[in-house]
């Protein structure tokens, strides 16, 4: 019976694929014409009495006559995709051939409809479906799942390993991920691609295939945008742990648990602390410290960013009114401001309200933004609100430079006034001449275009001092001194402006 069923929903979907499509069906007065022409009144008589059982089959009418629609797509609904998956597995395992699942899902898609509007998202939604249908063979089979959420299961191959399923992943990524024109402008979407072969799914059922894929589906939207992941078992248990931290989340912001530790950034002139980065640390009751890798996903996860970076904004303020009354220099402290928090219109007033509240120059906070979000940014909201910050006096610190490709064009839009070097640049600096190569490009760029430089991840003298002689005017990493609470500071500062006093300070080789 359920190969039955299965056989009769792989008949409607080519129906629906081939002949039950608006285009097609525009041209059915014609056909009717010319079968007159050809046959008779046989013919007409025959596609009167098959066009209706058809269009049924097709999913055409439904026993109410309505149109059939998935939401925005003209794809399966979840319960017709299991049916032929489930149909495709035993199949595929008494041939020993292989079948897969994918699961695909468009990033930030709250935020799509956001900037878009609900009309633009579904145009969005539904061209997604028809290029996921694009780049199917004829015998697989796609669904819309919950909202921007897409299946694809394969019709059973001969043999499919996990390098031919990234591949196919792949391919499915880069048709679904392509720019949608609306009203002349073009909406550039990513999708996450999570997929299962049936051969590794925890159970071989339809349900156990799927519900596989979609874990890494979830995997890959957390190491996303644009991320791919195949399913592993482990996988299970770690987005278990992490549903676990959501729910800790919101006492842990009530009770204080998450707060900044500060790592010091120093001139390599002069060996003085210029700023502290603020980093977001997690020291839970029970479980001890969480690495930021796991929580801040959760955070993500969780629409928390803002809250967080109330926090870090909050605590990183007090912390510089704290160092003022203890009588120890720290300039400006570096605080990461997330895409979640750019994107509200009312972030400057919160950071000018913070700084009021305390009583410190707006120079006293550093704004440090990815470059992956300056890079990728076409959001008005998020550009006014870095300029805007500017404007008040708050430093730019374009983090992890060198990763996200920030033309120069989009450094000058932002009123980026340092770069901070990625650490993939800085590793080893001091052994491999490509490294300096390298390195000495960014810093002769940032020289010509009047920026200040910072160089993150520095874990020996060697790099140390390899980057003071190519000119690098800051560094920070944990061979300076590793991120440490607030209430280890003061005693850090004040050990190394002995030292400092005690030593003195050699410039870079060949500076001015």
């Amino acid at each position: 019976m359920q190969g039955l069923k299965a056989s009769y929903l792989r008949l409607r979907r080519v129906l629906r694929q081939g002949f039950f499509r608006p285009q097609t069906i525009t041209f059915l007065p014609a056909l009717l014409l010319a079968g007159y022409w050809f046959g008779g009144e046989g013919v007409i008589l025959i596609a009167a009495l098959l066009f209706p059982v058809l269009a049924i089959m097709g999913g055409l009418f439904d026993s109410h006559g309505a149109t059939r629609r998935d939401g925005a797509t003209d794809l399966l609904l979840r319960e017709d995709f299991l049916d032929l998956l489930g149909e495709a597995i035993p199949r595929a395992e008494a041939q020993n051939w292989t079948t897969a699942c994918f699961v695909l899902e468009i990033d930030d898609w709250q935020t799509l409809m956001e900037r878009v509007g609900k009309t633009a998202a579904e145009t969005v939604l539904r061209r997604t479906g028809e290029r996921i249908e694009s780049a199917m063979r004829g015998a697989d089979f796609a669904a819309r799942l919950d909202g921007p959420r897409f299946a694809v299961g394969l019709d059973p191959v001969r043999r499919i390993d996990l390098d031919t399923a990234l591949g196919i992943a792949e391919r499915l990524q880069g048709t679904a991920g392509q720019a949608v024109s609306i009203d002349a402008t073009s909406v550039h979407v990513s999708v996450s691609v999570g997929f299962c072969l049936n051969t590794r799914a925890p159970k071989r059922t339809a349900e156990g295939l799927l519900g596989a894929a979609e874990v890494a589906a979830d995997e890959a939207r957390t190491n996303g945008p644009g991320g791919t992941r195949a399913y592993s078992r482990e996988m299970q248990a770690q987005i278990s742990a992490r549903h676990a931290l959501v729910d800790d989340l919101l006492s842990a912001f009530t009770e204080g648990q998450i707060k900044p530790w500060f790592q010091p950034q120093i001139s390599t002139d002069t060996g003085r602390i210029t700023g502290m980065e603020a980093l977001a640390r997690w020291l839970h009751p029970e479980r001890g410290m969480i690495a930021p890798g796991d929580f801040l996903p959760a955070i993500e996860q969780a629409g928390l960013m803002e809250k967080l970076g109330e926090v870090m904004l909050h605590r990183s303020c007090a912390a510089l009114k704290a160092w003022d009354r203890a009588g120890v220099e720290v300039p400006t402290v570096g605080v990461n401001f997330s895409a979640a928090e750019l994107r509200n219109p009312k972030l400057g007033d919160r950071v000018k309200w913070e700084l009021d509240r305390f009583d410190l120059a707006p120079e006293r906070i550093t704004v440090e933004v990815l470059e992956s979000v300056v890079a990728e940014s076409d959001d008005d909201t998020i550009t006014r609100n870095i300029a805007n910050l500017a404007t008040m006096g708050c430093p730019v610190d374009l983090d992890d430079f060198g990763t996200g490709h920030a033309s120069i064009s989009s450094i000058r839009r932002f009123a980026v006034s340092r770069l901070k070097i990625d650490r993939s640049f800085v590793m080893r600096v001091h052994e491999d001449r490509e490294q300096q190569k390298l390195v000495s490009a960014i810093l002769l760029m940032a020289e010509q275009l009047d920026l200040d430089t910072l160089a993150e991840g520095v874990e020996s003298i060697g790099e140390h001092a390899m980057l003071a002689q190519l000119g690098c005017g800051h560094i920070q990493g944990f061979g300076l001194a590793r991120p440490m609470p607030f209430e280890d500071t003061v005693s850090w500062i004040e050990k190394h402006n002995a030292k400092i006093v005690e030593t003195p300070i050699l410039k870079g080789i060949g500076r001015d």
